[in-house]
């Protein structure tokens, strides 16, 4: 009979180092099998050149170079997970499977399935958390209640996070415990149906002088001072809890509490899954949005006459990211002044974001349709021209994404900003006040 195995399953962490569930495998006292899943309900919805699944197996190969190295590697599979699981434990003697929590619905609905199957089989299921500080109900109200509103989350979060005594798990170290078989199932992009994407995950750059400058920097597009943290968070590339030791380290409290927003909207989203696709303000839920496909198309473009916007689609569309301000002022510009669904915004950026986190994203996005937990009120419209003037005077952000924007053939306005704020109020005032 063969020796029984630690399997784990790797998802949103790949990383070898300070990787908390692998390191619990790893020092589990069985081989360790690592595996990856190409969930195939997922990527059927994806396009076949997507960014985020090209960076994934870039990320696999580097993995797979580092564990070639102890006569390892990592079985990549591709289909749906309960399907992968039942033929893995047909071809293995598996113990136990380790993985690290993941918080979304789907992801929560998943691992049910597994461990229910799993648990037929008397195979133990484990997880750790490994990408947030403080998960689930780790951060709530006196009376137990989660928090909506931001500012009192974050004082809480830092106040536990100073009696915190961080842990580092140094899996990298333990990787003589990984199961001695080099013909493990490798799977090419070809392999499950994708091709090269022009597009590329720019490397993450958390240095003390981006730290040290975030505050001041941080609202100017043209300056381009983002630490690109958001995929490498996403994707679990680099480690939660040596992002926050860093912004420690440098007593920088605006980048802490720009990590501390993602977990706020993690908790958010775990106490309330229903506000992946519904307002958390119920009433919102009844405007009476215009959905102009037209109108939408345009806006996905970057061709609304309105430069700050078409920078921020252009930047998008072309490299997959959008700097934080000018998110706020698209997705202001699609809500309010055009009167489309946030819904329909949030969809877009899920198909385009590198960063992409449902999290963040429906927060964010509910945060400026005014439909949101800590939402800015109704009446808060963003001019898409006065905001030039704050945050890109010199129109550097504007001249590198929108060259045309001077010329005749760029579009003229396709809304008046007056008009369209006055027709905004008068449809949110009558939705919330019914």
């Amino acid at each position: 009979m063969s020796e029984a195995l630690t399997v784990f399953w790797f998802r949103r962490d790949l990383r070898i180092a300070d990787n908390r569930g692998f390191y619990k495998a790893l020092t589990d006292g069985r081989q360790v099998l690592p595996i990856f899943i190409f969930d195939s309900d997922i990527l059927e919805e994806l396009p076949r050149d997507d960014a985020r699944v090209n960076f994934i197996h870039d990320e696999l190969s580097k993995m797979q170079s580092s564990f070639k190295e102890k006569g390892s590697g990592i079985a990549i599979y591709h289909g749906k997970p309960i399907e992968v699981f039942q033929k893995l434990l047909e071809a293995f003697r598996i113990e136990k499977v380790i993985t690290n929590r993941d918080y979304e619905p789907y992801a929560l609905e998943r691992d049910h399935q597994i461990s229910t199957l799993l648990a037929q089989h008397e195979v133990a299921f484990e997880t750790f958390k490994d990408q947030v500080i403080f998960e689930k109900d780790e951060i709530v109200k006196d009376d137990g209640k989660p928090y909506v509103v931001y500012t009192p989350y974050s004082r809480k979060w830092l106040s536990a996070f100073e009696k915190e005594d961080l842990e580092f798990y140094p899996s990298e170290k333990h990787l003589n415990n990984l199961l001695q078989q080099s013909e493990l199932p490798f799977l090419s992009l070809t392999d499950i149906g994708f091709t090269a994407s022009s597009i590329k995950v720019p490397a993450c750059e958390v240095t003390p002088t981006l730290i040290q400058e975030y505050e001041a920097t941080r609202n100017f597009p043209a300056k381009d001072q983002t630490s690109r943290l958001g995929p490498h968070l996403r994707f679990g590339t680099v480690s939660i809890r040596k992002m926050v030791d860093k912004a420690r380290k440098e007593e920088n409290i605006t980048f802490l509490k720009e990590l501390i927003w993602r977990e706020f909207f993690m908790q958010i989203l775990w106490h309330f899954p229903q506000t992946k696709d519904q307002s958390f303000k119920t009433k919102y839920d009844r405007i009476e949005w215009r959905n102009d496909e037209d109108e939408f198309k345009r806006w996905c473009e970057g061709n609304t006459g309105f430069p700050l916007v078409d920078a921020g689609m252009r930047q998008l569309n072309q490299t997959g990211f959008m700097h934080n301000r000018v998110r706020m002022l698209v997705g202001s510009f699609l809500c309010k002044h055009l009167l489309i669904d946030w819904r329909w915004g949030e969809a877009y950026f899920a198909e385009k974001l590198l960063d992409y986190e449902m999290a963040s994203n429906v927060g964010n996005w509910q945060w400026v349709a005014g439909s949101g937990v800590d939402a800015a009120p109704y009446f808060r419209i963003f001019n898409p021209t006065s905001q030039i003037q704050k945050f890109d005077k010199q129109l550097e952000y504007i001249n590198q994404w929108v060259p045309d924007f001077q010329e005749l053939t760029y579009p003229q306005p396709m809304v008046d900003h007056k008009m369209a704020r006055e027709r905004c109020l008068e449809v949110y005032k009558k939705a919330v006040n019914q």
